[in-house]
């Protein structure tokens, strides 16, 4: 009992710091990667999974991604991450330096993960499939959405067609914008052409979208409407994985990174947006690592699938780069971070995790 209240009145006390202080983050992008397993994320490509049964032309894929130093693999593989986010940013995930990230939920699947990302605690109880089902649960979107100055300014983009009940936009009226889908209303020339080409390029995806899509259709919408809450899921590393193909994982991996440091790039050239917005980037769920084929797949029944990461970029991040100390941070710790890099103290009817301290400066 002592130790909730202490958590509860330091959470209060840096909730009114951060008031206080006012923080120059006027504006928050989420950023999560399908099923992106820490191991690449801090080690990049895995020289075991670099074979023919994973991959269609190995040679190429150890020309473009292999060599004997992790550091530099992880470089290869993610550059934005490993150049801007490690000297402005923080990374928590790296359980080689005792540096740990863990779900909460007990699923450890996709919309159990992102319920808990969202809302800030797990579910365990209402949220155990990834069928297309309201969540009855209130998120932090919803919650930012309400409050004054935001209204009309959260907006989502996803691949993955089941968002738009993850988020529940029909409770909420948040534009969630997911899968096979067109942009509508007053088009730009951009979005005109994606809109024929998302008909045109074939998708081995199914109902859900090429991340491509995703990130240009939010890209035109961020440019075109300023929000200050925007959220970006990609979701081709988890299909690719369960696809056991190893060379797309990674090559989605790389070309998100790269989405990443276009947005950044943009972010920082922006009068409405630069030195006023901070990036979380983070995953769902993690993946097998014990046999070989366990990095396609993920569930309660896998060992290490609870395993996930963060990424923090913004103004008032601390730049620590890799953080190396023996930390645990959980899932459920993003929905209340967010709010508070906007000041904004975020409840629901459950408990929502802690707010991640080290994340903001004080």
């Amino acid at each position: 009992m002592k130790n909730k209240i202490y958590l509860f009145l330091l959470v209060q006390s840096f909730i009114g710091f951060a008031q206080a202080q006012k923080l120059k983050t006027e504006n928050v992008i989420l950023i999560t990667l399908d099923g992106m397993r820490w191991q690449e994320i801090f080690s990049g490509a895995e020289k075991r999974l670099i074979t023919k049964k994973f991959v269609s032309d190995s040679a190429q894929l150890t020309k473009k991604f292999w060599t004997e130093s992790a550091e530099k693999r992880r470089e290869l593989l993610m550059p934005f991450f490993w150049s801007a986010i490690k000297q402005q940013g923080q990374l928590y995930g790296n359980r080689t330096l005792g540096n740990k990230v863990n779900v909460t939920n007990n699923q450890w699947f996709s919309y159990p993960g992102y319920n808990e990302i969202l809302t800030g605690s797990a579910d365990n109880v209402h949220i155990t499939s990834n069928d297309k089902f309201d969540n009855p649960n209130k998120n932090v979107l919803e919650f930012i959405n309400q409050q004054k100055g935001f209204e009309g300014k959260v907006a989502a983009f996803s691949s993955w067609d089941v968002f738009p009940y993850i988020i529940n936009s029909r409770r909420n009226g948040i534009p969630v914008n997911s899968g096979i889908v067109e942009a509508k209303g007053d088009l730009s020339l951009t979005e005109e052409f994606l809109n024929e080409l998302i008909h045109e390029v074939p998708d081995p995806l199914g109902e859900t979208r090429l991340d491509g899509f995703t990130f240009h259709y939010g890209f035109e919408y961020l440019k075109k409407n300023s929000p200050r809450v925007l959220y970006f899921s990609f979701d081709e590393t988890d299909d690719f994985a369960h696809e056991g193909k190893y060379d797309w994982y990674l090559e989605s991996a790389h070309y998100t990174d790269g989405f990443i440091r276009q947005l950044w790039t943009w972010l920082q050239a922006s009068e409405k947006y630069k030195g006023k917005t901070t990036l979380i980037i983070t995953c769902d769920h993690g993946r097998g690592n014990k046999a070989d084929s366990d990095w396609r797949d993920h569930g309660s029944k896998m060992p290490e699938c609870d395993q996930i990461w963060f990424a923090f970029l913004g103004p008032d991040t601390e730049p620590l780069g890799e953080v190396k100390t023996n930390t645990q941070l959980y899932q459920n710790q993003v929905a209340k971070t967010l709010a508070a890099y906007l000041t904004l103290n975020y409840t629901n009817e459950h408990a929502p995790g802690e707010i991640i301290s080290t994340a903001i400066k004080k």
